[in-house]
């Protein structure tokens, strides 16, 4: 348990009420009981805070709180909560040490404090930073550096000489460094065209579980720094993704594409090959980029769901576009054929 009062030290905000509440654990306004702290983000749950029993909540400067609950002022909540939320809730570290089930070539270099599971596959020359973490079945080609402190869930699978920052958190199943989908048609069959770059993945990345990352053509395939990845990304060969840019689930990135930092993409949106996203663009889910963005805003491409009498209708109505548009634009002529200005200078 935490007092109040060093929880809102730790993650500096204004404390308001009781310095000496002990707080468990974080829950919903609704849920909390009375040694949890809960926060408001979202006005629209204004109305569950004066019914919570919450021991504490944390509330913006700004909100118009009418309430006795104690509470952690500060301006962004939601954020305040992710770290108090990490102070209460820590994960549990394996203690260090080598299962003996675990097969290491004898080349492998380790680094202080570090824990490999049952069935863990280390190629020649793997290097481990101090305190990493590899779960169960985890394999890593020969080659592979992976920095201090960050963890690979169980069946994550990491491809010969790519390289892993620090603090880095894979889910299981993640995949890098898999070959490129490079094919050359030869007039009679496809050739594998030879998957020579690397994945390198810089600090503080999190990879959803079971996203692939291809390994480069010819460059590297880059991800930058505080990159967050959502479950079941697919990013092509030699994209590079910005620094702090932010991916969710189920988008495919076709190969040479560069997206920039701190962008925001949505689920199921679609990136076609060899165009940039600029920096700090925001995608709407399930939208499709075909060509580069280069002006930060809010993208979308996709149609919302509708009853799907009203979708025939408007898919009747789409149809029927090119036509409407070839008589507009008939009309226009027409139109400016008859304009006073072009009668006069008809005239003889």
């Amino acid at each position: 348990m935490w007092r109040l009062a060093d929880l809102a030290a730790a993650v500096a905000a204004e404390l308001v009420g009781d310095g000496e509440r002990l707080i468990r654990g974080v829950a919903t306004l609704e849920r909390a009981g009375p040694d949890q702290i809960s926060f408001l983000a979202n006005p629209r749950y204004r109305a569950q805070l004066a019914g919570s029993r919450a021991g504490a909540v944390i509330v913006s400067p700004g909100e118009p709180v009418d309430t006795a609950h104690d509470r952690l002022v500060i301006a962004n909540p939601y954020a305040c909560y992710a770290r108090v939320a990490s102070l209460l809730h820590p994960p549990v570290t394996p203690e260090p040490g080598v299962h003996p089930s675990a097969v290491l070539h004898p080349g492998v270099v380790l680094g202080a404090d570090v824990s490999i599971g049952p069935q863990v596959v280390l190629g020649k020359e793997v290097v481990l930073g101090d305190g990493v973490v590899l779960e169960a079945g985890v394999v890593l080609g020969d080659g592979v550096q992976v920095g201090a402190r960050s963890r690979l869930a169980p069946r994550v699978t990491v491809y010969a000489d790519c390289c892993i920052g620090a603090d880095c958190l894979l889910h299981a199943g993640v995949v890098i460094g898999a070959d490129g989908f490079g094919m050359a048609w030869s007039g009679s069959e496809w050739l594998k065209i030879p998957q020579i770059g690397r994945v390198l993945i810089e600090d503080r990345v999190e990879i959803g579980a079971n996203t692939t990352i291809d390994r480069g053509a010819l460059d590297d395939t880059v991800i930058e720094t505080g990159v967050k990845l959502d479950n079941l990304i697919q990013i092509g060969h030699n994209c590079r993704i910005g620094a702090h840019t932010v991916i969710a689930g189920c988008t495919g990135i076709s190969g040479s594409t560069r997206v920039g930092r701190g962008c925001r993409i949505g689920g199921g949106v679609g990136i076609v090959g060899h165009v940039e996203i600029c920096d700090g663009a925001t995608i709407s889910g399930f939208s499709l980029i075909t060509k580069s963005v280069t002006q930060p805003g809010v993208y979308t491409s996709s149609i919302p769901s509708q009853p799907h009498r009203d979708w025939m209708n408007t898919l009747a109505a789409l149809r029927a576009l090119p036509e409407l548009s070839r008589t507009l634009r008939a009309r226009q002529r027409a139109d400016a054929a008859q304009s006073p200005k072009n009668l006069e200078e008809g005239l003889p």
